[in-house]
Formats: structure tokens, sequence, C-alpha cells
């Protein structure tokens, strides 16, 4: 898919399909990508669209595209954007089984980063890569609105139950500090997306109902 389509944000629908993620992760321990995950978010867009809060710049995501075609070169997993802020999130979906994210080698006492992270990260970066050289272009302004627009990127993969206690913080640390020519890349666990989508959530219902009483 080259082009996005407009999207309008839906709080009630939002919960419900949250609910449904949640469903999702209690009736599998493991989730496969292409069978799992790329169906669920290309079905439940408001969720989906809600994924884009990770990036402030991204007030209202009017814009989302699942398999989102960049250039011809690469093709990300979801992109949600703000067409008045210009600011996008790019999202990279992994699988969640137990090597997704650590793998033990050889009598190393510290699991190394899994090929499968590293691969989801590699993928972010030559999007990245392709989006700075075709910034410039014609069809570059035509697809995003603008010479130049900002974009984030987010990695999801594995899930916790498979993170022992020093690994669960050797994840968040690489969440925190990665930063990619002025970009952030983000690392989530499917389970800490469905928290963090939960508590954004509540917290939009609760400002909307302020502003209404």
């Amino acid at each position: 898919m080259e082009t996005f389509a407009s999207h309008s944000f839906s709080v009630d629908e939002c919960a419900a399909q949250l609910d449904t993620f949640d469903e999702l992760l209690s009736s599998k321990t493991e989730l496969s990508e292409r069978d799992d995950i790329l169906p669920f978010f290309k079905k439940n867009t408001q969720l989906a669209s809600f994924i884009s809060t990770y990036v402030p710049d991204i007030a209202n995501p009017d814009r989302i595209a699942t398999e989102y075609d960049i250039f011809g070169d690469f093709a990300c997993d979801l992109a949600i954007g703000d067409s008045t802020s210009k600011s996008f999130l790019l999202v990279e979906f992994e699988d969640a089984k137990p090597n997704s994210l650590f793998v033990t080698a050889g009598k190393k006492a510290t699991p190394e980063w899994a090929p499968r992270l590293e691969h989801g990260l590699s993928q972010v970066l030559d999007w990245f890569w392709k989006l700075g050289d075709m910034e410039k272009s014609d069809d570059y302004e035509n697809r995003f609105g603008a010479r130049h627009v900002s974009f984030n990127g987010l990695v999801v993969v594995g899930r916790d139950q498979q993170l022992e206690a020093r690994e669960k913080i050797r994840l968040r640390w690489r969440q925190d500090h990665t930063v990619v020519h002025s970009k952030k890349v983000s690392v989530v666990t499917f389970d800490q997306l469905a928290r963090d989508l939960r508590y954004r959530l509540s917290r939009y219902s609760q400002i909307a109902q302020a502003k209404q009483a």
C-alpha cells in the first residue's frame, strides 16, 4: 500500500479492540507475526492507530496504512501519521517466541540479543535511510504532505514472560536510549504494548470526561 487511509479515532471502539487484544495475549504464549499479529492489527485499526501515542507530536492520528510501501524497496507493517503536525510512527511487528528477544550463546552467562530483534531494528534503520534519501523528491511530498516530516520507529517483539529481571532492565535501557539520526526507535514487548495502551486510553477517557463536565 502506497497511500494512507483517512482515519477518525473512536475511544469506545479502541477500548473494545484493546479488550480483544488482551484476549489474544491471554490465549497464546507464542504469537506469529504473519498468522496472529498482522491480521489482528489490519482488522483492528482503532487500536492500531492508538499505537501512535508513543509519539507525543501525534495529537490526531488521522492517517493510517498497513504493510506500507516505502518507495518500492521496503515495507513497514504499520504506519500512522498526523497530517497537521506532519509526524509519523513506523511500526515493525516481530513474532513472540522464547528466542525472539534473547538467545543463549554457548557457555556465556549473559544472553545475547536475538536475531529476530536485531532484524526488526535493522528494518527500521533501512526505512529511515530510504526516507532520508527520498526527502527532497516530489513523490515524498505527495505521500507525506511536506518536504520534511518527523519520523519515529517502534519494534514490537516477544513476551514479558520470556524475560528474566536483568533482561527486562536491558530491554528498557535500550528502549530509552536508542536514537538514530535524531529519530527515536523504541522496542517493547506485546505485553508492554498492551499495558501502555491501556493506561493511555484510561487517561484519554478521563480527560474527555473532564471536558464534558
